[in-house]
């Protein structure tokens, strides 16, 4: 009998790790929400997703793609956060989220960016969208436009806002709102609001208080953004950052608003826990210059292009194989930056990444009278 329970003992233990190892492979768990999807925002693999392909309604997650245009449009120099900008009919009538913009009043750029990224402001939105192009009607193709050059197919964007009351086309999907939120993330600026809690404006006057309660509760936020409409439910993209992982969770249609960021959570957690960001290293003493035939150098010294981080699951960076190839010779003239070889980084038997060796300098050929002089020189040295 006492065998007999040690071996039950044994084999439900065995049960309990297969089911484990099992969670691990197959993702983070329950996710209360109709649509779900976890991405790396460095190399845009998908880690997790949950019927992330299904057209649904994003309320004011639509927003990041406006943030897009803004930030976009300031890095070209078409706005200054220091620009003013004056509040038109058309963003003042906005209903929903608002900073109670009146029409003709003004603000800057950055004052009306803090709105729209931390209060969630339709009307600060609008504002922005119609500087930028002149109405929101423009600004709305312009958002059309960014999301198919994004590879955004199941994409269409009726405003600039996430209101839907009056709109029965205003649809994206989890992995569509993954894609913009990646491209807004590759833009630093954006941190300097999506990571702020509380702000004001109007001299204190009027508060704003991030919708994203990640930014206060949960270590390494880096935004994103919520919304929430009756035709949406509660919906979030929310990112986070730790030891150079930078992941990016949706959650579209959850019941509550602790639901949404409960799923996100538990999305981010499982993919810290079980991913890991590596750039490769590369032996340097490998990398030998390369002989050079009928150059005025005998050989070039080379160097690498920086190594681009990759997703790897947890344990997997010890079985990293990285190969140089470097040519065996060259012919001058050699320019500087030539490809002269490649590094290469595999798994088992899978190549993950290349990336070339170049030349490290440029090396001309001989003219006659580089040979005229290396034999003058030589004639010295055997005296």
């Amino acid at each position: 009998m006492k065998r007999l329970t040690a071996v039950c003992a044994v084999l439900l233990m065995l049960l309990c790790a297969v089911s484990l190892c099992a969670f691990a492979e197959e993702g983070p768990g329950k996710i209360t929400a109709q649509s779900a999807i976890l991405m790396d925002q460095a190399t845009g693999k998908v880690l997790y997703e949950k019927d992330a392909h299904r057209k649904m309604y994003p309320a004011s997650v639509t927003k990041i793609m406006s943030l897009l245009l803004f930030v976009e449009a300031i890095e070209d120099g078409d706005l200054k956060l220091t620009d003013t900008v004056e509040a038109k009919t058309e963003a003042v009538q906005k209903g929903g989220s608002q900073i109670w913009l009146k029409e003709g009043e003004t603000m800057t750029v950055d004052e009306l960016l803090r709105a729209t990224a931390i209060g969630s402001a339709n009307d600060a939105c609008a504002a922005l969208a119609a500087a930028i192009s002149g109405s929101e009607a423009s600004f709305v193709k312009q958002m059309n436009l960014r999301a198919k050059s994004l590879g955004m197919h199941d994409t269409h964007f009726e405003n600039c806002t996430g209101l839907d009351d009056d709109c029965d086309n205003h649809l994206t999907t989890a992995y569509d709102i993954a894609l913009m939120s990646r491209a807004l993330l590759s833009h630093d600026m954006i941190r300097d609001y999506t990571t702020v809690w509380m702000d004001s404006l109007r001299d204190g006057k009027t508060q704003l208080v991030n919708t994203n309660k990640l930014v206060r509760f949960y270590a390494g936020t880096t935004g994103l953004k919520t919304g929430t409409t009756t035709k949406a439910g509660c919906c979030i993209s929310a990112s986070a950052e730790r030891n150079g992982l930078h992941l990016i969770s949706v959650v579209l249609h959850a019941p509550s608003g602790n639901d949404r960021f409960s799923d996100a959570k538990v999305m981010l957690d499982w993919g810290f826990t079980n991913f890991e960001s590596v750039v490769p290293s590369i032996d340097g003493a490998a990398l030998q210059p390369v002989p050079v035939r009928h150059g005025i150098a005998a050989q070039v010294a080379v160097e690498v292009d920086a190594m681009q981080p990759l997703l790897l699951k947890k344990g997997e960076k010890e079985k990293l194989r990285t190969e140089i190839t470097l040519a065996e010779d060259l012919f001058a003239p050699v320019e500087q930056g030539q490809i002269v070889g490649e590094v290469t980084v595999s798994l088992g038997k899978e190549q993950l990444s290349s990336c070339p060796v170049r030349a490290k300098e440029a090396v001309r050929a001989l003219k006659l009278g580089d040979v005229l002089l290396q034999m003058l020189d030589a004639l010295r040295t055997r005296r």
